[in-house]
This record gives C-alpha cells, sequence and structure tokens, in this order.
C-alpha cells in the first residue's frame, strides 16, 4: 500500500457522508455513478463555467424569448437543446414542442442528442461523458460536458472558462455496500491546450477509423518504444489490451523517460483490485499532467476499463515527445 496515501487523498468515508447530507442516493445494485464532492459543488470555477453557459445559451435564444436559469433543470427535456441545434446548426428535428411525460422527454431527447452527436461526430464508442438518461436524471458533470462539446463546436473561438477541473466521487453499489473512489473530472482547459487537443484526438480517431488492421500497426510501433526504454528494468510488454491497464507499466516507463525514480510508496506495484489500478492510472495521469506532457484530459476508468483508444492516446503522447530518445 502506498505510504502517502491517507494524508494525499481525502477520507473517502467522510467526503460520502458529507455527500449523503447534501444530496438523495439512489444507485441501483450493480451500478456506478459519478458525483461532484460537495467542496467542488461550491467551487468558484463551477460557478464562473455554469453562468457562462446559461449567459451564452440565453444570448442564443433571444428572440425564442426562452430563459435559461439553471443548466440541469432546464435541459433535461430536450426543449432548450433542439432550439440550440436550430440557431446554431440550423437543423430542426421532427419532435413535439413541448414533451410532459417523462416518456416523451427522453424519446425528443434521444432524438436531439442523437442528432447531436451526428454533428460532433462522436459515438457511443468513444466513450461519451453524457447520454439520454444521464441527461434526462439531470446530472450535472454529464450537462456540463454535453454544453462545452456544443459550445466548441459551433463557436471554436468561444471563451469557456478555463482549468475547469471538479473532485468527484465514483460510488458503485454491490452485495456488500457502497465502494467509493475519488476521480477528478477535467471539464475545461486551457485553450491553446483544447487546440493541439482538438488535433490529437481528430488523428487518433481517424486512425481508429481506418480499421484494425492500422491500428494494430500503431500499437505494434508503441509497443516497440515502450519495450526499447524498459529493457533496463527486464520489462517486457506483449499484451496491448491488458498489460498497461493498471497503470504500473506507464509510471515505470514515465520515470526512463524522464530519468528518475518513482518511489514505490507512491503506487502500487502489485495493484490487487480496482480501485488500486484507478489509484495508479490517476497518479500517473497527474504525473503526466504535471510534467507537461499530456495537453488534454483522460479519463483514469477508461484505461483501467482496457480502453484502446486512451492507452493509445497517453502512449502516443509520450512516442511523440521521445521518440528520437
Amino acid at each position: 500500500m502506498p505510504g502517502n496515501m491517507d494524508s494525499s487523498l481525502p477520507n473517502l468515508a467522510a467526503d460520502f457522508e458529507e455527500f449523503k447530507e447534501s444530496t438523495k442516493i439512489d444507485i441501483p445494485l450493480g451500478e456506478r455513478r459519478k458525483v461532484i464532492q460537495p467542496s467542488s459543488l461550491k467551487s468558484r470555477q463551477l460557478e464562473e463555467l455554469m453562468t457562462f453557459l446559461i449567459d451564452w445559451i440565453n444570448a442564443t435564444l433571444k428572440q425564442d424569448h426562452i430563459v435559461v436559469q439553471s443548466l440541469v433543470e432546464d435541459l433535461y427535456d430536450g426543449l432548450v437543446l433542439h432550439h440550440l441545434l436550430v440557431h446554431l446548426g440550423e437543423v430542426k428535428l421532427d419532435v413535439e414542442e413541448i414533451a410532459l411525460s417523462s416518456s416523451a422527454q427522453k424519446k425528443k431527447l434521444g432524438a436531439v442528442l442523437g442528432r447531436v452527436n451526428q454533428l460532433l461526430q462522436v459515438t457511443e464508442d468513444d466513450n461519451l461523458n453524457w447520454n439520454m438518461d444521464l441527461i434526462h436524471n439531470k446530472d450535472l458533470i454529464a450537462t456540463l460536458h454535453l454544453m462545452v462539446a456544443i459550445a466548441k463546436h459551433f463557436r471554436p473561438n468561444i471563451p469557456l472558462p478555463e482549468n475547469v477541473c471538479l473532485e468527484t466521487l465514483v460510488l458503485e453499489v454491490d452485495k456488500t455496500g457502497i465502494k467509493t473512489s475519488k476521480h477528478l473530472e477535467y471539464i475545461t482547459g486551457k485553450r491553446n491546450e483544447e487546440q493541439n487537443q482538438g488535433s490529437e484526438v481528430d488523428t487518433i480517431n481517424e486512425l481508429f477509423k481506418l480499421g484494425p488492421d492500422k491500428v494494430k500497426v500503431m500499437q505494434q510501433a508503441l509497443l516497440h518504444f515502450v519495450n526499447r526504454h524498459l529493457l533496463k528494468l527486464g520489462v517486457t510488454v506483449n499484451d496491448f489490451s491488458a498489460q498497461f491497464s493498471n497503470g504500473v507499466i506507464m509510471i515505470l516507463l514515465i520515470g526512463q523517460l524522464e530519468g528518475y525514480f518513482i518511489h514505490l510508496s507512491e503506487y502500487y506495484l502489485k495493484p490487487s483490485d480496482e480501485k488500486e489500478k484507478l489509484h495508479n492510472v490517476s497518479f500517473m495521469l497527474e504525473l503526466l499532467k504535471d510534467r507537461g506532457l499530456l495537453n488534454y484530459p483522460i479519463n483514469p476508468q477508461d484505461v483501467v476499463n482496457v480502453d484502446p483508444k486512451a492507452t493509445v492516446r497517453i502512449l502516443h503522447c509520450l512516442f511523440t515527445k521521445y521518440k528520437d530518445k
């Protein structure tokens, strides 16, 4: 167990108890939910971003006499999102204007989000941070991600508040009770970094669209790069899909590339469960971010879940900088 774990991370039990006092918990058995910690809910960064998005929506829909006061309360039924599509993308869908029942709202919202995803050129395979159920259930994290994506797509130069990052708790219910883990949720970055990110993400997305053969070629090149630098440690990576998911290989690789030893007390050398893997991956991503090696946010859970795009993006970042070393 990492020696500084207790001092570097908040007490998750205390965080969860505070969260329970501030909102109602209703998570079905076997499901996982991400919630914003109370301290982040009160942060100036979050308040500025929400105010900015609300003002931008209201300015865009001024001629429709629509006034939004709350992102989650006013966007969950699809009406405002549909009007935004009409004004921003000149897209009008064949949906009822006002949906009163929950089923009608979900049907309309699903149609609107489907068209939004088409315009953003994303699919569910891209591990989206939003979906119909999350938006309809008034999930603030999903709604923020969605609105930031819409704003950046239709108004690339929009001056969104920078570096909005929220502390969240990932809650999972099983037969033994509720398991919690800490996670940093990046909503926006720096504008110049996001421009670089867009280019990088598009490159990786385009690679995966070319088919599995092209992806395999890239993975083999990255494996060669990794193994060349880990040779001194006697470590060899053979399985691209599994060996990176616990964060250990990447932490060792960063140490080799950056030329320093990362103390074993900082991470789990042999993680035994998902919580320890998530700690390792989160720690690794923070190392990359602190050293300016990662110009766009990666969800640690995606790496743990063996998402090939997330793994390729991280390794490609390191390869781009250290390929000549």
